[in-house]
């Protein structure tokens, strides 16, 4: 029913994936005024964003929607919330990710004492083939990036939601309360010309 009359070519669709169509500025400003508009109390939208972007950090990429879900679930946070926040993963930022990721993960397991350089053919198929080598490394890594992760969005988006709701509700107050306003005046002028109308026709009997 919403589906485009035509629908864009793969490339197009590839390409809106990695700069999208009204640039990364217009997009973050769309998740952000959907994530103020979702219903629920500052902490639910706060902890599934939060979970979300910290799912982002593990490179099961192919689930992190499912990931996200579970987390928020757990957690007790919005599972659509969740979903948004799974952008923080993206084209642009999933090769910084994984290079952290990785290089955590090699330093915890004793591989190397310094941070490494990702694999020339990394990809997403690079990681599923070869699991001990680098899915292992990204998995050790990954997860304590992503509880670091999950406090580092949860404690400022809890303030920034719990404000913007309190400035939410103070307009719907003032809004109610000048068409309670207007509403009275309406009333007291329709009891005006009530009474003038009678006065009118007690002053015509006379």
């Amino acid at each position: 029913m919403f589906k485009r009359r035509h629908p864009l070519p793969f490339h197009k669709r590839a390409g809106a994936i990695v700069w999208p169509r009204g640039g990364w500025r217009r997009s973050g400003a769309y998740v952000a005024h959907r994530l103020r508009r979702l219903p629920g109390t500052p902490y639910r939208i706060a902890a599934g964003f939060a979970s979300g972007a910290a799912v982002s950090f593990t490179p099961f990429i192919g689930l992190h929607f499912v990931l996200a879900a579970g987390l928020a679930m757990a957690v007790r946070g919005n599972v659509i919330a969740a979903a948004i926040g799974t952008v923080v993963g993206n084209p642009w930022t999933f090769p910084f990710i994984w290079l952290w990721t990785y290089s955590l993960g090699r330093w915890v397991l004793g591989s190397g004492h310094s941070l490494k350089v990702l694999p020339e053919a990394m990809s997403f198929q690079h990681i599923v083939d070869q699991p001990f080598e680098v899915l292992l490394p990204m998995v050790v890594g990954g997860i304590p990036t992503a509880i670091v992760a999950w406090f580092i969005f949860f404690w400022p988006l809890q303030r920034t939601v719990a404000g913007y709701q309190r400035a939410r509700r103070r307009r719907l107050r003032k809004r109610l309360h000048r068409a309670q306003e207007a509403a009275k005046r309406h009333k007291a002028a329709v009891a005006q010309r009530a009474a003038l109308v009678e006065a009118r026709k007690i002053e015509g009997q006379r």
